[in-house]
């Protein structure tokens, strides 16, 4: 698969349905509801130490409701076995390539508990609370169902086996069967503004962003377990080291990062970005030597040393660096530019842009996920009310679908991988 621009396009030709190309510039881009309170937060919450509270209770999962089990492997339907790599997170599943912590998502590499699920794409409309529900290869919706108030994010169970709908303001998680694209279950969550999943499938960390806490919790009854207090403001989103050991949290009202020791859930230490940064979006880079991360005021991502955890360099990719998403082919880093309407390229190799893709008229690319063939990028139009396709052979846009106000972390799925780490749909 090719991956940059300028490569040859077999279906160049392919009618493409419910691509609307819109004349003129872009709207001017409203502020988000985080960036409106940067000022007040920070004037009026100094950063403290951190704290935590264990074995808390949270919201069980009714009797009569059937909820995933968090035992169950994605693979062979068993728990991995603890210990199963030796230098990692016990009972993390051990790598397929020690050299990429990508490897599993190769296209076409669907565990078989998700091979018959339907290829769609759930849109979380936070302006209305509602999930609009797309086919992935017409571009047209089929469907479109209530959640809770301001949902954020559509996540993936670490098993594969639910998907999560994030309703921040309405402080819960509602499911949804794969299998049929309806939701199910609604489970009462506090802040649920990200949603991630251990390595080892033993904790669901519920990002409870405006309470600035990391909340763990069972994965399958989302029961509160432990609550950590973060010494840093706007907790966001994260991923994890190549050993699942540790993870990496951006605070975007505080230019900071924070590492968070898995097993002891508890901080470690906190990075300090330059002044005015506002970093989003974390990724670990295919060989696990760095971390990447966006920073929507810098326009661009830092890199950081993954051992260490230093500041190496900055990369500029275009104005509101955003979301990030690894190729299919672990060879680019996928940049949505949600200021600039663009997606850059970002090679692994060599650590420079490789091509920008601009979209016609503008828009507000913002957060989603890539196709499990590895074809399309699949993006929000944050501020546009639509989602973008985009194809990653050519870098053309394939579809711009209208959508309800608001579309926020979108989710693609199925995906190739093992299991999920989460946010939108981090695999391994």
């Amino acid at each position: 698969m090719c991956s940059l621009p300028g490569c040859s396009d077999a279906e160049g030709d392919e009618k493409v349905t419910a691509v609307t190309e819109r004349q003129g510039p872009a709207p001017a881009l409203p502020l988000g509801r985080r960036a409106l309170a940067v000022a007040v937060v920070l004037a009026a919450v100094a950063v403290t130490g951190c704290g935590s509270v264990r074995d808390a209770q949270g919201g069980g999962r009714p009797a009569s409701a059937p909820g995933p089990s968090p035992k169950s492997g994605p693979a062979a339907g068993t728990a991995p076995a603890a210990g199963s790599s030796a230098a990692g997170l016990p009972g993390m599943p051990p790598p397929l390539d020690s050299h990429d912590v990508y490897a599993a998502t190769r296209p076409g590499r669907l565990s078989p508990l998700v091979r018959g699920f339907p290829a769609l794409v759930y849109v979380p409309e936070s302006g209305r609370g509602t999930v609009e529900v797309i086919d992935a290869r017409t571009f047209r919706p089929v469907r479109r169902f209530p959640t809770g108030r301001q949902p954020q994010h559509v996540t993936p169970s670490w098993d594969l086996r639910t998907l999560w709908v994030g309703n921040d303001q309405g402080n819960s998680l509602t499911a949804i069967d794969p299998a049929s694209g309806l939701p199910g279950r609604t489970v009462p969550v506090a802040d649920p503004y990200n949603l991630y999943f251990t390595p080892d499938g033993r904790r669901a960390i519920v990002v409870a962003e405006r309470e600035r806490r990391l909340d763990f919790r069972d994965p399958g009854t989302m029961r509160l377990r432990h609550q950590l207090t973060v010494p840093c403001l706007g907790v966001d989103h994260l991923d994890f080291s190549a050993d699942g050991r540790s993870l990496l949290a951006s605070c975007e009202f505080s230019s900071q990062l924070v590492q968070v020791d898995v097993a002891d859930e508890r901080v470690v230490r906190v990075i300090q970005l330059p002044p005015g940064a506002v970093p989003q979006d974390v990724k670990l880079a295919p060989d696990g030597r760095a971390f990447y991360v966006a920073d929507m005021a810098s326009g661009g991502v830092w890199v950081l040393d993954a051992a260490r955890l230093r500041v190496e360099r900055f990369v500029a990719t275009d104005a509101g660096a955003h979301g990030l998403y690894v190729s299919r082919d672990s060879r680019y880093l996928y940049v949505s530019n949600r200021a600039a309407g663009s997606v850059s390229l970002l090679s692994f190799a060599t650590g420079k842009v490789a091509a920008v893709w601009r979209l016609p008229g503008g828009g507000s690319p913002d957060m989603g996920g890539v196709s499990a063939d590895g074809r399309l990028l699949w993006l929000s139009g944050r501020y546009d009310d639509e989602v973008y396709a985009i194809d990653t052979r050519t870098g053309r846009l394939r579809a711009r679908i209208p959508v309800g106000p608001g579309p926020h972390g979108l989710c693609v799925y199925p995906q190739p991988g093992r299991y999920s780490l989460g946010h939108t749909g981090v695999f391994r």
